[in-house]
């Protein structure tokens, strides 16, 4: 079959730079899904995207659909004919529309009749035939939050079209992309090269924009130039960049054509916190801090001491680069000059101070002030202190100025700040360390995989917090739905469970903690009508954990059924399962645990496990009783220890007088005694394991 390359590009205003490659990327698996759903084949495929275009280039694709032979069934047979054999109206009407006579059709016979058929061949459809419908679809499906309308046509799209290119082969395929009927015209840079370019061939597009354009349209290859010249560029000036990947992406969707400009600033600033030099930089102006000093192999997470440079990357290749420079110096100069105002006066007064301001702030109408919150995390830090056995005085006076540093003028003008200065005011107004770095590590984890809280305080600070506001919300009924999550519940939920798992907080107990958290809100609220609520949203939110970690669904199900609500004991025992499938015993031990379970539900069977031993009759159930007798010994100081692994792996090695018992005894016995006997014993089995996991939830092999 003839195969040509297909290039298809959508020219707009500057597109959202935080979403500009997941949205071309998405462009490209759609066009491609919409490919394959016409049975049209192709190669590599490409994707572009800078900040005016979006585009994909499929190598070898089919210009046309192969023809097809189907199958049509027409009337039954019963009905096709009369009793002398004359075919009906049906079966003519049926050989009429499929252009034959009424002999030449076939029979078609199944298990449910008998049926008139014929072959019939359909003639595939030229590729350029069938892209509007696939461009269209691609497009509904993109994944735009809001989408925007323009001039008069009734089109929405993330920013305003004003051109599109379809070429397949050397032919224009003329589709409406979005209102812009398409050409082989596209555009290069804004400011270089702004007329029209022509385009012969999809295969030129990528070298033709940059020659001619002045536009390098691979979003990747235009990154790793960004990366590289920031690199050197700070290299030159004596220092390092420490690549801030989330930067570095913005950066990337921000430029066609990116120019390293490095600037300075004045070194008086560098007395302020990096987190605000950082933040002034990388947040609000988009440049790269330059670090001092520069060696090869120092670890990026040591480097903290900021030299007074910055990498700006810029869109325009200007014949004065200096101005440019200084232009930019110019635009950071007033942001550090207020941070270190602010900076200054919120140092003036201890962080306590601040408190006061927070009865005035409403965190949510329903729930009160910051005030209030802060109070009830007081309470439930205290709790969870107490739990862990720990001193609760460091926890309780870091939920105290928890929420202080909101009412400075620096975290109000820098709020992504908050707890970084938090932490900074409490170390100038004399706090204890601990208390003052619980004060930042509250909002740890920051974001999905981000850092935990290193200190006890701060991790117990973290938990309280984020529990809090998951009961706050789920009481006043704003719980997640689809895709909406406004309070970011389910980022919160995540945070506590990775803090009390990878943090090893043994001895929280969440259905606990829920309970308490609950009982500290007002009574009118009944906040405690929701926790079986918050505890089933976490542990939704657990599976996906584990499942994002490799663990096999089945291998959750197995230690959720058990309905533990302590958590890091939930994920001991993860990995005991997991580890327990491994063993060549599991398979056996699986299959018996079904089939106990099935027993003793068909039997109705409760919590007996009391076993007579004088109603053991057979050798092998015999054998059986003794081997979990010594088991159960066996096995006990594993389980008080949470040593599940070890304790699953002792209990592996009753497979071979399971499967014995299973194949010599008939547990269903004529003798009621007898069959109640040996039910109690597999019950006996069956609570063993499950003093670890449902081993009968796990998959066979």
């Amino acid at each position: 079959m003839n195969k040509k390359d297909l290039l298809i590009e959508i020219g707009t205003e500057e597109l959202p730079p935080k979403s500009l490659q997941h949205l071309a990327t998405a462009f490209a698996d759609e066009i491609q899904a919409g490919l394959g759903k016409k049975d049209l084949s192709h190669g590599e495929c490409i994707c572009y995207a800078t900040p005016r275009r979006m585009a994909v280039l499929l190598a070898d694709l089919d210009v046309a659909q192969e023809d097809q032979s189907i199958q049509r069934r027409g009337p039954a047979v019963k009905a096709a004919f009369d009793n002398a054999g004359n075919p009906s109206r049906a079966a003519e009407g049926f050989a009429q529309s499929c252009g034959v006579e009424v002999f030449e059709l076939e029979t078609l016979e199944n298990d449910k009749g008998a049926w008139l058929s014929c072959q019939a061949r359909v003639e595939g459809k030229a590729t350029k035939e069938l892209l509007q419908e696939i461009i269209d679809i691609s497009i509904n499906k993109l994944p735009i939050h809001k989408r925007m309308r323009w001039g008069e046509e009734n089109v929405e799209f993330v920013r305003p079209v004003h051109w599109s290119v379809i070429l397949f082969g050397d032919e224009i395929v003329p589709c409406n992309i979005l209102g812009i009927t398409a050409s082989n015209l596209t555009y290069g840079h804004r400011f270089h090269q702004p007329g029209p370019i022509e385009l012969t061939s999809p295969s030129e597009y990528a070298e033709v924009l940059k020659t001619k354009g002045q536009v390098i349209a691979n979003f990747d290859k235009r990154m790793e130039l960004v990366r590289e010249s920031t690199l050197a560029a700070a290299k030159n000036c004596g220092g390092v960049v420490a690549i801030n990947e989330d930067l570095l992406n913005e950066v990337t969707a921000l430029v066609e054509w990116p120019v390293p400009i490095t600037g300075s600033f004045d070194t008086k600033f560098l007395e302020l916190p990096v987190e605000v030099l950082r933040a002034i930089m990388e947040i609000h102006q988009k440049y790269f801090p330059v670090y001092e000093p520069y060696q090869d192999d120092w670890p990026v997470q040591e480097i903290d001491q900021l030299h007074p440079y910055f990498i700006a990357i810029s869109n325009i290749d200007s014949s004065d680069p200096e101005e440019v420079r200084k232009g930019n110096e110019r635009v950071i100069t007033p942001r550090l000059s207020d941070a270190q105002f602010f900076w200054q006066r919120d140092c003036s007064r201890p962080l306590s101070e601040f408190a006061k301001g927070l009865k005035e702030i409403i965190f949510q109408k329903e729930l009160g002030t910051l005030q209030d919150k802060n109070e009830r995390v007081g309470k439930l830090v205290d709790f969870i202190a107490e739990s862990m056995g720990i001193n609760k005085e460091k926890v309780s006076q870091a939920a105290s100025l928890a929420k202080c540093d909101l009412l400075t003028d620096m975290v109000g003008e820098f709020p992504e700040l908050q707890g970084t200065m938090g932490r900074y005011y409490a170390l100038k107004s004399g706090v204890d360390e601990e208390v003052a770095q619980a004060i930042d590590e509250q909002y740890m984890p920051r974001s999905a995989g981000a850092v935990l809280p290193r200190s006890k305080t701060g991790q117990i600070l973290a938990l309280a917090d984020k529990l809090d506001t998951l009961a706050s919300i789920f009481a006043i009924g704003k719980v997640p739905s689809g895709d909406k999550d406004p309070f970011g519940l389910r980022r919160a939920a995540l945070g506590c469970l990775r803090v009390i798992i990878e943090c090893e907080l043994k001895e929280v107990d969440l259905e606990q903690c829920l309970i308490f958290s609950a009982s500290t809100f007002d009574e009118n609220l009944n906040a405690s009508r929701v926790t079986a609520d918050i505890l089933s949203f976490m542990m939704e939110r657990l599976k996906r954990y584990y499942l994002d970690k490799g663990i096999r669904p089945d291998i959750f199900e197995s230690v959720a059924t058990i309905q533990l609500t302590q958590v890091f004991d939930f994920h001991q025992r993860i990995h005991a399962v997991t580890a327990f499938t491994e063993l060549p015993e599991a398979e056996s031990l699986t299959a018996a645990n079904k089939r106990i379970s099935n027993i003793l539900r068909q039997a109705g069977w409760g919590s007996q496990t009391s076993i007579d031993s004088s109603l053991l009759a057979e050798d092998t159930e015999l054998v059986l009783a003794k081997a979990l007798n010594n088991m159960k010994l066996s096995i006990e100081p594993l389980l008080k220890k949470n040593d599940y692994t070890k304790a699953l792996a002792e209990l592996a090695k009753l497979r071979d007088e399971v499967d014995v018992f299973f194949d010599t005894v008939m547990v269903m016995a004529e003798d009621e005694a007898v069959k109640n006997n040996r039910l109690a014993l597999l019950n006996s089995i069956r609570q063993l394991f499950l003093s670890i996991a449902d081993i009968s939830q796990l998959r066979s092999n």
